[in-house]
């Protein structure tokens, strides 16, 4: 299996945006684990518990879209060891006293009366005490406090997933998804690990569609009872990956459900662990006779916790197994083949968009009776072919010409389908099939005609696919002769069927990009200056830089350093936000802007934000979000004491030796001596300080080392100053030692982004000294 870590370099900017960003935030924001119930009915009110760390002070709710209104009821944290242990004295002490005066024992509420303990503090107590005695809980910080919501839903508010986040005065958390559904919503009853012969009402399901929200605790199985007729069709589908993408301290990095059937008997009728490649289990069960059914949920490890937190949806519902083709060429209409069950109807007319208004991946809508299923296409401007059986072998390869798009299945299981290249050149052959909802594991290569291998691919890791843990689709690039040579593409675990789908595209190389920005979630002060990471996922040799704006923003919003260079695949920008706080969350858009070199035609890409995850202890995946939210506090920061004097959009240092950038001082309080730098990840071999000259002017001093910086090196220098000041004493302070006096230190956190280049020429004779040491 191969594992998406979105080359480890995008681990480390991660990491580094996320803590730059913490340090920027006074106190410590709120990290959400886990909401439960995960969603609520449309036209309904329901109450869900937030699972999570620092939540006390998150007094504001946003949920994005509209149509959901959220409130905070109540927040709970148990009890600590410390607080624990306090109590125990307490009581322990007051019972002391008791025996030292000879008196009679005390019941336990009467000697808590005496000792100041409330009835309260008792029933936590004794919750504590159930906690550290279960063998099977794993304490986690990270998953200890609670906040209790009141969702409110209207009738016509948008199906689907919402970002939910809470808010304090100066933080916004990372988001959780609620979905927003059309049925009635359960909630598990515990105890209910034992199927009963006679089921309690709270876990009997009466009616269908039905979703039952749950949780899975150390060891625990879930049971729920159902009465079904002969002949129903009924989908039982377990949402819990879907839930919770990517879990950081469990392996293989989420709850993996299991999911498991039985009739009225107690025989197991039906078992999945996924469907097809993904991990969240499907049953499909056409009951066979009337009767008390059972359902159960488990993890396939037996773990749990609070944040396994799972929805079974069970009912007749339409489900759509497969469909074909997996895409369709722009300004077009196709007509889409749909396998599965509970399908009103099996075949979908789409039209898809102009040329104009061409996106290469779009959900269209199907309707299926009173429901609507949604549908990822992936859309092309290339021609397109079907493939033609049998092509089995070389002699049988079906002739096609560059470029091209060819929609094919793999079918009946070891199924091999051959394509002669009419025509050389350099080509890209890419198969896309398990990110639209294909089984196939896709494995291609060429041969000549002879059947030696020119080149082969089995799996390619798209880092644009923030859910793929197996990147199972193909890319090859390769220069293909004038003569004959032939395309093949199998599955690579002799797999096959009607739902093994694929989209075959051959052409020349084109180069493109996709954006991601960090972090989804910006709260700052009013004025501050902020980190994000922007980063660059290239494709077909994309090399060129690309220009990084905001899109329309707000008064006062400014971004610096937006360049990615060409050689590089992220870069650390910085966002300056207003000093006058807007009202409401503001969501910012970002685009990039780059020219591909053989056309000189421009492509714009949008940036999206995405939720830094990690997986499994190590692994960090950018997950996309809606909306690059950015909430400013109406705390004012410090202001900067000077303003920097660019005297290029891009400073260029030389390759070795010292560069002074001017400043301008803004307040004239404060000198130079008192003024101090640090990088923030800076690039090795190259420092910065302020430096002063007997006037008491000054500058920042940037000093590149040769050895250790390469020549035509690019990015943005980010760093942070600070001023510290001994105070003077005054004549009430004359017993004093003035060397003993502490210094005040003001931090003004971020400069703004300042882009560099390191020249490409060799250095000049005593280059290596500073201004201070020529003069």
């Amino acid at each position: 299996m191969h594992i998406n870590g979105f080359f480890f370099l995008s681990v480390l900017a991660c990491l580094f945006a996320s803590q730059l960003t913490h340090a920027q935030r006074a106190g410590q924001e709120p990290h959400l684990a886990y909401a439960f119930p995960a969603g609520c009915q449309r036209g309904t009110t329901c109450e869900i518990i937030i699972g999570g760390q620092y939540l006390n002070t998150a007094d504001e709710v946003f949920v994005a879209g509209d149509g959901v209104q959220a409130e905070v009821i109540s927040w709970y944290r148990p009890l600590t060891q410390g607080q624990y242990n306090d109590l125990r004295t307490k009581l322990r002490d007051a019972e002391e006293r008791r025996a030292a005066e000879g008196r009679q024992p005390l019941s336990d509420e009467e000697l808590a009366e005496l000792a100041g303990v409330t009835e309260s503090e008792l029933r936590e107590m004794k919750i504590y005490r159930q906690r550290e005695r279960d063998p099977r809980r794993q304490p986690n910080d990270q998953l200890i406090e609670e906040k209790a919501l009141r969702i409110t839903v209207d009738k016509e508010a948008a199906l689907g997933k919402r970002e939910l986040r809470l808010l304090t005065d100066d933080a916004i958390s990372n988001p959780l998804w609620l979905h927003i559904g059309t049925w009635p919503e359960l909630r598990e009853s515990e105890p209910n690990n034992i199927p009963p012969r006679s089921w309690e009402p709270d876990n009997q399901i009466a009616n269908f569609p039905v979703v039952i929200n749950g949780q899975i605790m150390p060891g625990d199985v879930d049971c729920f009872s159902f009465e079904a007729r002969q002949g129903m069709r009924l989908v039982i589908q377990v949402a819990a990956r879907e839930v919770m993408p990517y879990l950081a301290d469990a392996v293989p990095g989420w709850f993996q459900a299991v999911l498991r059937v039985t009739d009225p008997f107690g025989k197991e009728i039906r078992y999945a662990d996924s469907f097809q490649y993904r991990q969240d289990p499907v049953a499909f069960f056409e009951v066979p006779q009337d009767g008390t059914y059972a359902i159960e949920v488990r993890d396939s490890l037996h773990r749990g916790r609070e944040d396994f937190v799972y929805r079974i949806t069970i009912g007749e519902m339409p489900f759509v197994t497969s469909f074909f083709p997996l895409g369709a060429p722009v300004d077009s209409e196709v007509e889409l083949q749909l396998t599965g069950w509970n399908l009103t109807q099996t075949t979908s007319s789409v039209q898809t968009m102009s040329r104009r208004q061409y996106r290469p991946l779009l959900q269209f809508a199907i309707p299926q009776g009173d429901a609507v299923l949604h549908i990822p296409l992936r859309i092309d401007k290339f021609p397109e072919i079907s493939e033609q059986e049998s092509n089995d072998r070389i002699e049988q390869a079906q002739p096609i010409k560059m470029p091209l798009i060819i929609n094919g299945r793999i079918d009946p299981p070891g199924d091999h389908d051959v394509f002669l290249i009419e025509g050389g050149g350099r080509v890209i052959a890419e198969v896309n099939a398990r990110r639209l909802g294909s089984p196939l594991d896709s494995m291609i290569y060429l041969t000549d005609e002879q059947g030696n291998e020119i080149a082969f691919n089995d799996d390619f890791v798209d880092a644009t696919q923030a859910m793929q843990t197996h990147h199972a689709d193909s890319q090859l690039i390769a220069r293909v002769p004038a003569q004959k040579t032939y395309l093949h593409i199998t599955d690579a675990q002799q797999g096959g069927g009607p739902e093994f789908a694929y989209r075959l595209s051959l052409h020349a190389p084109q180069p493109d990009y996709d954006l991601r920005v960090t972090p989804s979630s910006i709260m700052a002060r009013a004025g501050q200056t902020v980190p994000i990471t922007v980063f660059a996922m290239r494709h077909d040799g994309f090399r060129e830089d690309i220009e990084v704006a905001l899109v329309d923003p707000p008064v006062g919003f400014e971004l610096a350093g937006g360049v990615i260079p060409g050689s590089a695949d992220r870069a650390s920008m910085t966002l300056t936000v207003p000093r006058q706080a807007p009202a409401e969350p503001i969501a910012l858009e970002m685009e990039g802007n780059a020219k591909q070199r053989s056309s000189g035609r421009a492509i714009v890409r949008p940036a999206i934000p995405a939720e830094n995850m990690m997986q499994a202890f190590i692994w960090n995946t950018l997950v996309p979000v809606e909306n690059w939210n950015v909430v400013v506090s109406k705390k004012q920061t410090a202001k900067l004491p000077f303003k920097v004097l660019m005297p290029a959009p891009r400073i260029t240092l030389p390759s070795a030796g010292s560069f002074v950038l001017p400043v301008t001082p803004i307040s004239k309080e404060v000198r130079g001596d008192q003024l101090s730098l640090q990088l923030i990840e800076p690039s090795q071999g190259i420092s910065a300080e302020i430096t002063t000259n007997p006037m008491g002017a000054y500058a920042i001093e940037l000093t590149v080392d040769e050895e250790q910086v390469e020549r035509g090196l690019r990015g943005n220098l980010l760093m942070t100053v600070a001023r510290e000041v001994v105070p003077e004493l005054t004549s009430s302070d004359s017993t004093q030692d003035a060397s003993t006096q502490k210094p005040i230190r003001t931090n003004y956190g971020l400069i703004p982004a300042i882009p560099f280049e390191v020249s490409k020429q060799k250095p000049a004779r005593n280059s290596n000294k500073s201004p201070s040491q020529r003069r």
